[in-house]
């Protein structure tokens, strides 16, 4: 099922390439007909929602891909800041077993704000931790995400650069490197 629907989504984006292509009326008339499409099926879904009642709902909202619809038009029962804590509880015992945590300053339009905690915040494989774990939960709970910010992240440095700390004891204190 995964599978077919992002064979479906890969004609999608084919298409609506190919609508860009077009001379600007016939793709202004294109898009009218996309926007009218999407606002009856929109329509029909909110009527569901409504006749299914708030039950049914949250856990048609649990599925990707009617979670995803539900989103795109504006009726997905869960407010964007709870689907972004949920996301990340599900990542929260993962950083806990390196000594590290995260804590959300901020979820609102769109924007994640988040600061990393114990020894995740200033560690150099605080980034590697972020990219493979904390976005990728965030951006599976929360698709409609636009941007994440993230305090305590510390960029790698160049290759062949040993920063002087690394030399001595201190480099030790960070768990996540002493497990990797």
């Amino acid at each position: 099922m995964r599978r077919e629907l992002e064979r479906r989504v890969q004609r999608l984006d084919a298409l609506v390439r190919d609508l860009e292509a077009l001379p600007d009326d016939a793709r202004g008339r294109a898009v009218e007909a996309f926007r009218a499409l999407l606002e009856l099926h929109g329509d029909g879904l909110a009527r569901l929602v409504e006749v299914a009642g708030p039950e049914v709902t949250a856990r048609l909202a649990d599925d990707a891909e009617v979670g995803g619809l539900l989103l795109l038009h504006g009726l997905h029962p869960v407010p964007f800041d709870q689907r972004v804590q949920r996301a990340l509880d599900g990542v929260r015992p993962y950083l806990g077993t390196h000594g590290g945590g995260v804590e959300v300053l901020d979820a609102s339009d769109g924007v994640v704000r988040l600061r990393l905690e114990g020894t995740c915040h200033g560690c150099p494989s605080s980034n590697v931790t972020l990219q493979h774990a904390i976005e990728r939960a965030i951006l599976e709970g929360a698709p409609d995400v636009v941007e994440i910010r993230v305090e305590g992240v510390v960029e790698p440095a160049p290759a062949g650069f040993v920063p002087l700390a690394a030399i001595g004891r201190e480099a030790l204190a960070c768990p996540t490197e002493l497990r990797s």
